[in-house]
């Protein structure tokens, strides 16, 4: 090992989740895009090539080699997802950092109209998407975002969380 490497810091992994329509999504690719970090949305990855949580996760071992930052979406729902997740990064060597995107009931509702045009379909999305999500413990150490917040501020307070989870750790 060369002496310069010794110090070098982890390579980080965002893990966003959040209820549908909370702002995820949106915050996650545009802070990829800002600081040039690659973004992967799992859900999306397993429903375009038809793979099993299994073979998304193989996914992410192979993305893991790289040892760049990356921002994941997607499989998180879930405390037991959420840890299956960091286990498998922090065995690649990589820092994770939990970012929960939360927003009011009333918004959700509202972008979930809006993106079905159905009120059915969007009550449909909603509920089976929340009856299976699991709020963060206070052990996972999440940065909370509200999903109505201006990108500026979102950016602003993960910077702030990462720092001081660099402090926790």
């Amino acid at each position: 090992m060369m002496e310069g490497n010794k110090n070098r810091s982890k390579p980080r992994a965002l893990l966003v989740f959040g209820a549908p329509c909370s702002g995820k999504t949106t915050f996650a690719e545009k802070f990829g895009k800002k600081f040039g970090l690659a973004y992967y949305n799992f859900d999306e990855i397993g429903a375009e090539y038809g793979f099993s949580r299994e073979q998304v996760l193989d996914v992410l071992k192979l993305i893991l080699r790289t040892k760049q930052t990356i921002i994941i979406e997607g499989g998180l729902g879930t405390e037991i997802e959420r840890t299956e997740v960091r286990n498998i990064l922090r065995n690649s060597d990589y820092s994770p950092s939990l970012i929960w995107v939360q927003t009011d009931m009333a918004t959700i509702r509202l972008r979930l109209k809006t993106r079905y045009r159905n009120v059915g379909k969007a009550k449909e999305v909603y509920d089976q998407a929340v009856s299976e999500m699991e709020a963060p413990t206070e052990t996972e150490h999440p940065i909370i975002l509200s999903g109505k917040h201006t990108f500026e501020t979102q950016t602003k307070h993960v910077i702030t969380g990462l720092a001081e989870l660099t402090e926790i750790k």
